[in-house]
């Protein structure tokens, strides 16, 4: 593999033992030398120095580099990045969780946090695009990501509500790119992508992971489709990659303040009493990221992962549904029981089972706003409401959404529905619309 050895022995006589020898005739005699009992091999270009005492015991495979069967891969920035990084979970697996490890698991944690952002985003230089059939056009109202293992039935779902055709078959990565489809739901139209199916150590680039999850990155709802049979698992492990990749699933950002400054050290203001979180602990962290003059405020009882999100700044909220698919494969009793589990939804993507509760939780989770029009004079027109985002429901955002000369042309609206006191109401800009209102705007 391009790999120099070097030990007690040259690579001559170790390549003929190793040619010479069948796993029968690995002894200590007549494989390893005498002197010294510890044999040391020094791998150079790979990712360290091992040591390997006793090494015999594990028998020799003719062909392999070591007895034993191990190799040694070629150390790369990004390997090495992951050997870092799984030294210090198998760390923080190790470290008891109280008052007295908190500071020292908090250093971790901003350290995983770093090595997991240079992963992603490695430094120097673009990496290239999204990857081949992954950058699929943003449409719609919104976007919905299809995100599972292989072979949960992503592409039945996204055939059977859309209508469109994406490869279904008995084999494991059958879906190779995103599948896009577009369906109309109370008004709104609303985009899908049948992402290619993850596996785990997908946030560090295994099988084409990390352009899955980054298209993930930009929808505004997830459907984590699980196997109803195994979903536990199946679970932890997505959980597990997407928050690698900084997407929080049905989370809020900290109610926490960061400002950065150029003198006077740091200075931490807390509102409420914290659990977790003290000076010395912000401190330490802070240090891993060379932040030294800096106002942090809390005002909530924020852990070290939430002070750690705020500084990093890139991580991305995102609500979630988990739908458990092949329901017709279980007991009406489990059904019952699936049914009180949070955030999720129990269909059979087969036979059409319960796609009215799927879609009505889709609309419930992507908080959309419709917002119908009247020309004067005229009845209002109730077949093609103009949707808006919740967080973005002033009637300036309402006037961008049509054009952008009509925020210039605005004079004042009149608008009926529950946003106002009595129908209709003369309002301005700065007025908050809400679900199913009707307005019509005047010009100057």
């Amino acid at each position: 593999m391009g790999t120099t050895f070097h030990s007690g022995r040259n690579e001559e006589s170790l390549e003929n033992s190793e040619q010479s020898t069948d796993r029968k005739d690995c002894t200590k005699e007549n494989l390893v030398p005498k002197k010294p009992k510890k044999v040391q091999f020094h791998l150079k270009g790979c990712i360290g120095f091992y040591k390997f005492e006793k090494w015999w015991k594990s028998g020799c495979v003719r062909g392999s580099s070591l007895c034993g069967g191990h190799y040694a891969l070629p150390a790369t920035p990004r390997t090495r990045q992951s050997a870092k990084i799984a030294e210090i979970e198998a760390e923080m697996a190790q470290t008891q969780k109280n008052k007295a490890t908190a500071h020292h698991l908090g250093l971790l944690k901003a350290r995983l946090a770093k090595l997991r952002r240079e992963l992603i985003t490695p430094k120097g230089g673009g990496g290239g695009g999204p990857g081949e059939g992954s950058d699929v056009a943003k449409t719609g109202d919104a976007r919905i990501g299809f995100v599972g293992f292989p072979s949960v039935g992503k592409s039945t779902l996204l055939s059977n509500l859309a209508g469109v055709y994406s490869e279904v078959a008995a084999y494991e990565f059958t879906t190779l790119t995103t599948v896009p489809g577009v369906i109309r739901y109370k008004g709104a139209k609303i985009q899908l992508l049948d992402l290619p199916g993850i596996i785990e150590g997908a946030k560090d680039g295994k099988g084409r992971g990390r352009q899955v999850i980054a298209v993930a990155q930009t929808c505004n709802l997830i459907l984590i489709v699980l196997d109803v049979l195994k979903p536990l698992g199946h679970k932890k492990i997505i959980e597990n990659e997407l928050e690698g990749f900084g997407i929080r699933l049905n989370s809020k950002p900290p109610n926490t303040g960061f400002k950065k400054k150029d003198k006077g050290g740091i200075n931490l203001m807390a509102t409420c009493p914290q659990s977790e979180l003290d000076a010395e602990t912000v401190k330490s962290i802070l240090a891993e990221y060379k932040i030294h003059n800096v106002d942090v405020t809390l005002r909530s009882d924020a852990t070290a992962d939430d002070l750690i999100d705020m500084v990093e700044g890139n991580r991305v909220y995102i609500p979630c549904i988990y739908v458990l698919n092949n329901i017709d494969q279980i007991s009406i009793e489990e059904l019952d029981i699936i049914y009180k589990v949070p955030h999720c939804v129990p269909i059979s993507a087969h036979y059409h089972w319960n796609f009215d509760d799927l879609l009505e939780k889709i609309w419930d989770y992507l908080k959309l706003v419709r917002i119908y029009t009247k020309p004067k004079g005229q009845l209002p027109d109730y077949t093609s409401p103009v949707v808006l985002p919740y967080s973005r429901t002033i009637l300036d955002d309402f006037c961008m959404k049509i054009h952008k000369n009509l925020t210039k042309e605005f004079k004042y609206a009149l608008v009926w529905g529950l946003s106002v006191k009595h129908n209709p109401q003369k309002v301005g800009k700065d007025h908050t619309l809400e679900d199913e209102d009707v307005i019509q705007i005047v010009k100057k």
